[in-house]
């Protein structure tokens, strides 16, 4: 299947979200009514159920169009957000709702009304089954084209809806056989399982919003990717999680330390876009480049700057040839220590031995900074 994105997809998400408020609200008001006329119990709550679905369909257009939008000044990780903060608010309302659907259904044991117009309440139902299960398959279809969890959690309520819906004509159908309370007991039923999928929604979306893992599953298949790509030896502080329909990554990954800081810096993008292209659904991708592994300790964090090792080394090098000259210093900070590589002119120089030992000069005088373990000498 094809996933759109940008204007299309939110087109999409608005479209199918206003088909199915029109639905949500012609069905709960011929269940509340008729739920009402006939004295059932369990239609009246599942009116209710569909009068919950049409107050999601209005946070779920709110949320689509808000969190559609591209990352501004106060909001620099985008707005995807929105939908997540909107399928809490929509598993607690649905929590209320089923509360009180199970509060109904539990007084109407004690009372003394029967149930009336059996065979209208049935065409009802039945009814909402099937433009319920109608409207499931059409959002979910919607869902997986624009890639988005909150109308999938949307599709799912058209199904809970439908299923509800079904448990009502059951219900009905057995009292109006003669079996008393199954009118209550299927209203208990169908509060019992809006319970469940409101709590299940509000559970996912908060791990979201606490910055939850991605899956084992999703956390290996980046590790592989990350450590196929030639340049990476080693990967550590790999973290994700998820925002809205896309996955953030963090990771440090170690590579040659005596590279340049612009092929460091090649490897580290091969690895953001190779997760972007390879694993569904991240996002962004963070790469800390690191040139030994510093997963337990730092030992190299307390050394000092470039700027403060020059002051030195020009000290050190106080009186010796080319000086003045030096035409690039390299650092390398491994193990606590510095190793250091000074690249001196050639023309400068008489003789090969000439340079030598003036090479050698330069490496006595460099190793005397405390911090210094290694000096080379290079000529170009």
């Amino acid at each position: 299947m094809t996933v759109i994105s940008g204007s299309e997809a939110l087109e999409a998400k608005k479209k199918v979200t206003v088909i199915g408020g029109v639905v949500n609200l012609v069905l709960s008001i011929f269940k509340i009514g008729f739920g009402w006329l006939g004295q059932s119990h369990a239609l009246i709550a599942d009116g209710f159920h569909s009068l919950s679905d049409l107050l999601t369909d209005g946070l779920v257009y709110y949320a689509s169009h808000h969190g559609s939008q591209e990352a501004d000044e106060e909001h620099p990780y985008g707005h995807a957000r929105f939908e997540t903060l909107a399928t809490v608010i929509l598993g607690a309302l649905l929590i209320a709702v089923a509360g009180a659907i199970l509060w109904d259904a539990a007084t109407r044991f004690f009372s003394d009304q029967t149930l009336t117009h059996g065979w209208l309440i049935i065409a009802v139902a039945f009814a909402s089954v099937l433009s319920k299960e109608v409207m499931f398959h059409l959002t979910m279809r919607t869902a997986n084209e624009t890639n988005s969890e909150l109308l999938k959690a949307n599709a799912w309520h058209h199904r809970s809806d439908a299923i509800s819906s079904l448990v009502v004509l059951l219900g009905v159908g057995l009292e109006m056989a003669g079996f008393k309370y199954f009118d209550s007991i299927a209203a208990i039923i169908v509060g019992l399982m809006v319970v469940k999928i409101g709590f299940d929604l509000v559970l996912d979306a908060s791990k979201e919003l606490v910055d939850t893992a991605l899956d084992a599953d999703q956390v290996e298949k980046i590790k592989r990717v990350i450590l196929g790509i030639s340049g990476v030896e080693e990967l550590h502080f790999l973290r994700t999680r998820k925002m809205g329909n896309a996955a953030f990554v963090d990771v440090h990954i170690i590579v040659e330390p005596m590279i340049s800081v612009s092929e460091g810096h090649l490897i580290s993008e091969t690895v953001r876009l190779s997760l972007m292209t390879e694993v569904e659904n991240v996002g962004e991708v963070m790469v800390h480049i690191d040139p030994e592994d510093d997963e337990v300790a730092s030992p190299s964090s307390t050394l000092p700057l470039r700027k403060l090792l020059l002051t030195q080394f020009n000290e050190a090098w106080q009186g010796l040839e080319g000086k003045d000259h030096v035409k690039h210093i390299n650092l390398h900070y491994l193990g606590g220590k510095v190793v250091v590589e000074i690249n001196l002119p050639m023309n400068l120089f008489k003789s090969v031995e000439h340079a030598k030992e003036t090479a050698a000069l330069y490496k006595n005088k460099t190793l005397v900074v405390p911090v210094v373990t290694k000096v080379s000498v290079l000529f170009s």
